[in-house]
């Protein structure tokens, strides 16, 4: 046998610079696209973040339903942040941009996509994880209505991030009672019954049907504490 079978692995060889050039200056491409996310958002709380697929045309029941849901949320006085595409995402900043408070849109650079119209702030990215800091970061509630895996990574991202303590607990509202049920329905009967979540982490989430609730929802939880962050909450979200 071998005494040192993983001796000619090219991981274990000394480092080559050469082969790093590209990727070091990746690291300014994303420290760019931080710098103009906390200058250009700075400003923007209290903010609701909003999902859903890229999907749906504009006159999908679902697009009908974010664009109430982004114009209540604005004209409420929160911000509206949205990954700034179609479907849903433009049905959300519409319903916003005719509200009173700012429509913004966190555009990725995909083939498939293009950003729209209905964005009072639009801002660029080439990077997926800069972008989700910035929904996360100056949230104060996640809204998710049907969508697929972008929007379910959303989802998973912020349970996930709430759950281990790494942001603030904020209101995470599904919208759609339907199209969410047989995912909860999964939740309990496997990951709840299986350890992998505890039965408490069902309680990180709601589900709601109407464009109002969703409103009472995000109030009812800051009921009693307001929007502004406490000095912990601010220490945390630094951590992100």
């Amino acid at each position: 046998m071998n005494k040192n079978p993983k001796a000619g692995h090219p991981a274990l060889a000394p480092i080559n610079d050469t082969a790093l050039v590209r990727e070091s200056w990746k690291v300014f491409q994303i420290m760019a696209e931080f710098v103009e996310g906390f200058e250009r958002l700075a400003a923007i709380r209290p903010s609701v973040s909003i999902f859903g697929s890229a999907r749906f045309g504009a006159e999908h029941p679902y697009s009908k339903l974010a664009e109430e849901i982004g114009y209540s949320v604005s004209d409420a006085g929160f911000s509206v942040v949205t990954g700034g595409g179609p479907g849903i995402m433009e049905a959300a900043n519409k319903g916003a941009y005719a509200g009173r408070s700012p429509s913004i849109g966190l555009n990725m650079q995909l083939r498939e996509e293009r950003g729209n119209a209905f964005q009072n702030i639009r801002l660029n990215f080439r990077h997926f994880f800069p972008r989700k800091v910035m929904f996360v970061k100056y949230a104060s509630a996640y809204v998710v209505l049907p969508g697929g895996f972008g929007t379910l990574d959303e989802l998973a991202e912020i349970l996930t991030l709430v759950q281990t303590g790494k942001t603030r607990k904020i209101p995470i509202i599904l919208v759609g009672s339907d199209f969410w049920r047989g995912l909860i329905e999964w939740f309990k009967s496997t990951l709840v019954a299986e350890a992998t979540i505890d039965a408490a982490d069902i309680d990180l989430f709601e589900v709601v049907d109407h464009p109002r609730e969703v409103v009472d929802a995000i109030f009812r939880h800051y009921e009693h504490r307001g929007f502004a962050l406490s000095a912990e909450e601010q220490e945390t979200l630094m951590h992100l």
